[in-house]
């Protein structure tokens, strides 16, 4: 099972946690990992969310996510996140912070997902052949240039777009990140 750690609408801990189930039953505040590859060729990681995914099922989205743990730090859940749904290593002093992005919605099914995505880049210094996608969370891993990630951004409210819809700004605050730590 699963705890959390319940925050505040503003991101703060309350001291409080409960199962991942009933924070997104009740909507409440908690804090995720986000984690994105990069690659000095300019190209960006994409993981395609499993179809076995609640939300968003085969939408392509951010390299490696996932919740932190009751009692888990941003960097902690990070490494584990990446462990479990690539298969791969990393140290904390691989991860660079880009920031704490709000992410609050409500999905037809009836969860309410108020994240505050704890976002980082890091380099892959290994071929994507040597990843393992964890069937429950990952379908499927590419490479994309740059200039095809911003492409995918600024078509992202068209029907045939592949990204998760409601991320747009998050995205480009991303990638400008990205291209700031490779050029």
């Amino acid at each position: 099972m699963e705890y959390i750690d319940i925050v505040t609408k503003e991101g703060k801990q309350t001291g409080k946690s409960e199962l991942k189930s009933i924070i997104h039953q009740k909507g409440y505040y908690h804090h995720t990992s986000h984690i994105w590859f990069f690659t000095p060729n300019r190209e960006i990681l994409l993981a395609q969310r499993s179809v076995k995914k609640i939300i968003c099922p085969l939408m392509w989205d951010v390299s490696v996510a996932g919740h932190i743990d009751a009692g888990e730090t941003p960097k902690q859940a990070a490494i584990r996140e990446i462990e479990e749904e690539i298969g791969l290593s990393i140290t904390e002093n691989d991860l660079q912070k880009i920031g704490v992005f709000e992410c609050f919605q409500t999905y037809e099914n009836g969860i309410q997902d108020n994240e505050f995505h704890n976002t980082f880049i890091t380099e892959l210094k290994v071929s994507i052949s040597e990843l393992k996608p964890q069937e429950e969370e990952v379908e499927a891993l590419k490479l994309i240039t740059f200039e095809e990630f911003e492409t995918l951004v600024i078509n992202i409210n068209n029907k045939n777009n592949h990204f998760v819809p409601s991320n747009k700004a998050y995205y480009e605050l991303v990638l400008q990140a990205i291209k700031k730590t490779v050029s």
